[in-house]
């Protein structure tokens, strides 16, 4: 069993046991997290997939450690006019071990299916504005003007 969840603004193919460094959450060492943004759930062969995320499945998964990722050389160069730039970036990120994938609905899924059916029913149709009857224009006006010729210049030489 794997699923696809949006962790952290990114997509991770996530199953029990698997440890994945994703980046800075801000929940302690050795505390849980849940991730409902399950975008598609396998399930020794069902495939569900969602639209965008699947509706009560979750993945819950332990914090195991914050730490710092690779150094990530950038270096900026434009040739013939003696410019150079060098910098480094490490990346803030967290280990996590996936705990397990849940399909099932759970409470939170619940409640927000109920309050949307409430939402639904509580829904009320505004009333459509009469469109205003159309008025027929006489027939001497409904034909285009033309423009007056324009009078030509005479060219006068002395």
């Amino acid at each position: 069993m794997y699923a696809i969840v949006e962790i952290a603004g990114q997509q991770f193919k996530v199953s029990k046991d698997l440890k994945v460094y994703v980046h800075r959450l801000a929940n302690e060492e050795g505390s849980k997290v849940s991730f409902d943004k399950v975008l598609l759930l396998d399930d020794n062969g069902s495939i569900t997939l969602g639209a965008p995320a699947i509706e009560g499945a979750s993945v819950e998964a332990k914090v195991i450690s914050h730490l710092k990722g690779d150094k990530v050389i950038i270096f900026k160069k434009k040739r013939r006019k003696g410019y150079k730039k060098r910098n480094g970036h490490r990346q803030y990120l967290t280990q996590i071990v996936i705990e397990g994938i849940s399909a099932t609905g759970s409470k939170k899924a619940a409640s927000k299916a109920e309050k949307a059916t409430v939402a639904a029913t509580e829904e009320v149709e505004a009333p459509k504005k009469a469109k205003a009857p159309k008025v027929e224009k006489p027939a001497d006006e409904a034909a285009p003007k033309k423009a007056a010729p324009k009078a030509k210049k005479e060219d006068t030489q002395e």
